[in-house]
């Protein structure tokens, strides 16, 4: 909720996008992640393909690393050098970048199509898609609604739905 004119930071509000966005949301965050998922997992390797600089690349890989997005594994003794995988967290960001190909691919491929196919264990090439856990029906904003568990930061919500300057969320 916003303070006199400034908003909180991202990792101070009761939102789960803020506070996704305080990790991922860096510049070169989500190019790291998506490149480990593709099994770019040493430092050279990193900074290779992305034309990232030695200095920003070791700054962001420690901020990955703190927040439990990747974790550092020795591969060479001598001299020590490590690799980059991602934790149980990193790979929950699995449809994050799904969703972000997804939409990528749609509307900022030009003409020239996807860069990159996704192919699911069963063969066939696959766009990904958000689908309900319990319905199996397919999740979109037509057919999703927020709603306010009962813990919920109630001045966050009311913040909000002032600014919406409508009732936003459904009361649980």
């Amino acid at each position: 909720m916003p303070v006199r004119g400034r908003a909180l930071p991202f990792h101070a509000q009761p939102c789960g996008v803020a506070r996704t966005m305080d990790v991922v949301g860096e510049y070169w965050n989500c190019m790291l992640i998506r490149n480990v998922f593709l099994g770019v997992r040493r430092f050279e390797g990193l900074r290779a393909n992305l034309g990232i600089s030695r200095k920003v690349l070791a700054q962001r890989l420690d901020t990955l690393v703190q927040h439990g997005i990747v974790e550092r594994r020795a591969y060479q003794d001598r001299p020590l050098r490590h690799e980059y995988r991602l934790t149980p967290m990193g790979v929950d960001l699995f449809p994050v970048l799904m969703a972000l190909a997804r939409w990528g691919n749609r509307w900022r491929a030009g003409g020239s199509g996807a860069a990159i196919e996704y192919e699911h264990k069963c063969g066939r090439v696959t766009p990904g898609r958000l689908v309900c856990t319990h319905c199996g029906d397919d999740l979109g904003a037509h057919n999703v609604r927020p709603r306010l568990p009962p813990a919920a930061d109630a001045a966050y919500a009311a913040s909000i739905e002032a600014s919406a300057g409508r009732r936003v969320f459904l009361r649980g």
